[in-house]
């Protein structure tokens, strides 16, 4: 999904967009597959005041709204 439809996502629903949760948006975005921390230390490098709960709730918030599925990882060690 794009940036553009990840805001449009998020205005339809009410939400007030933020510099903040554009960048989180933008993050998102580009990087399909990448893991909350991921998404949250990429965000905090383009904007450091962005906060791991912004980006917590950012994912929740599109995860209900059928934007985004959060997968869980599991890793076997050999």
């Amino acid at each position: 999904m794009s940036n553009e439809q990840i805001i449009k996502a998020l205005k339809d629903s009410g939400m007030r967009i933020t510099k903040q949760r554009q960048v989180v948006a933008g993050v998102i975005a580009e990087n399909d597959g990448a893991s909350c921390k991921d998404i949250c230390c990429m965000a905090r490098k383009r904007d450091n005041s962005i906060g791991i709960a912004t980006v917590y709730r950012m994912i929740k918030t599109l995860e209900d709204l059928g934007v985004i599925e959060r997968i869980d990882m599991i890793r076997h060690h050999r």
